[in-house]
């Protein structure tokens, strides 16, 4: 009874929200806004004896080396068995029109044989792009989650104690190259393409623009993006956020995906089953080993033995003969539960109707 309210209260909810509009932000993204990703080659000091081993890490060795030759302290011929440094690769996003000062957070990650980065600083790191301009300098106190305790007879690790994070551990040295007032033209992707949704985005933006400009400005390319003329003599952000709040209903395909592994079944609202009768049952057979010993009578010259004894019993429930047809969502699944059906009977019936041709969606097997 429980299990019925609550696959009701499911449905309701699910049926209220197909109903309801999604804001064009929240499914699309604007071509040419977007993080662009840095990195850069740095040390980690202060360990407490984790770092890397300077000859098995020889790389760590000569960037210690070189930093110190900066400093004006020669060190070249010297061999150092420090282990409180570690080399480490610096990985950071670089939001789109980031100014500079602007801080930004950072990914710290070692790369030779140390073996934890906590209690470590980053000394200052220079952090480029694909063009090889610095954008960003990196320095700071790590934040690691993980850690590593070793001692004689056992080692306990939880976590990674080999990466961490600076939370606003890098300031923006340069921007990249492009403003949004130069974009003329402002083009939506959606997250999810599909012609249907590219259709009603224009048309929700032109029933905007047509009030508030006076003129479509907006229509659909293909099935993934559609372009938006910009007003001219409107700020283009104040344009794009009152663009971002329109509603509109999103139109999905009819999708069944399956996870094997997990017996996850998700359906989507528009899957469709033509009419097809079910039947499920399951055969068990049961095999039992109980072997006996057979004892020779006294004084006599028989030996012992294990006399096999085998009880082999099949059992096969009771199939459920049932006709389902799925005009909605709700339909569907209300017929797949009157089979009392598992997760795993569920994905081994809509892969045998697949086969039949009464699935009228993709099903996506993974």
């Amino acid at each position: 009874m429980i299990a019925r309210i609550l696959l009701g209260l499911v449905l309701a909810l699910f049926a209220s929200q197909a109903m309801a509009l999604t804001r064009i932000k929240d499914i699309s993204s604007i071509q040419g806004i977007r993080d662009n990703q840095i990195i850069g080659y740095g040390l980690v000091m202060g360990l407490q004896g984790t770092g890397d081993t300077l000859r098995n890490s020889p790389f760590t060795e000569q960037a210690l080396q070189a930093m110190l030759d900066r400093m004006g302290i020669n060190v070249v011929g010297n061999p150092l068995r420090a282990r409180n440094t570690a080399a480490v690769i610096v990985t950071a996003n670089l939001p789109a029109f980031a100014a500079i000062g602007s801080r930004i957070d950072v990914t710290v990650s070692s790369i030779g044989d140390a073996t934890s980065l906590k209690g470590g600083t980053l000394l200052i790191t220079q952090l480029n792009n694909t063009d090889g301009m610095t954008y960003a300098v990196a320095q700071g106190q790590l934040a690691v989650s993980g850690f590593n305790v070793q001692g004689q007879a056992e080692t306990l690790t939880q976590g990674v104690p080999t990466s961490g994070r600076i939370p606003n551990g890098a300031l923006v040295e340069r921007q990249i190259p492009g403003q949004l007032r130069d974009l003329n033209e402002l083009m939506f992707d959606l997250t999810n393409p599909d012609f249907k949704t590219a259709s009603l985005m224009a048309d929700a933006i032109n029933a905007y623009t047509r009030a508030r400009y006076g003129k479509p400005l907006a229509r659909e390319r293909d099935l993934r993006t559609v372009v938006v003329q910009r007003p001219p003599q409107i700020n283009p952000a104040r344009f794009l956020a009152e663009i971002g709040e329109l509603g509109i209903e999103v139109d999905t395909p009819a999708k069944v995906v399956v996870d094997q592994r997990t017996g996850t079944v998700v359906i989507g609202r528009n899957v469709q089953i033509s009419t097809v009768a079910v039947t499920q049952g399951s055969l068990t057979v049961r095999v039992t080993e109980t072997p006996v010993v057979s004892q020779p009578n006294p004084f006599s010259n028989g030996e012992t033995v294990v006399v096999p004894r085998t009880d082999i019993q099949a059992d096969e429930a009771g199939g459920h003969l049932a006709v389902v047809r799925g005009t909605d969502l709700q339909t569907l699944v209300r017929g797949l539960n009157r089979l009392g059906l598992k997760p795993t009977d569920i994905i081994a019936i809509l892969q045998a109707i697949k086969t039949s041709g009464a699935l009228q969606a993709e099903l996506v097997v993974q």
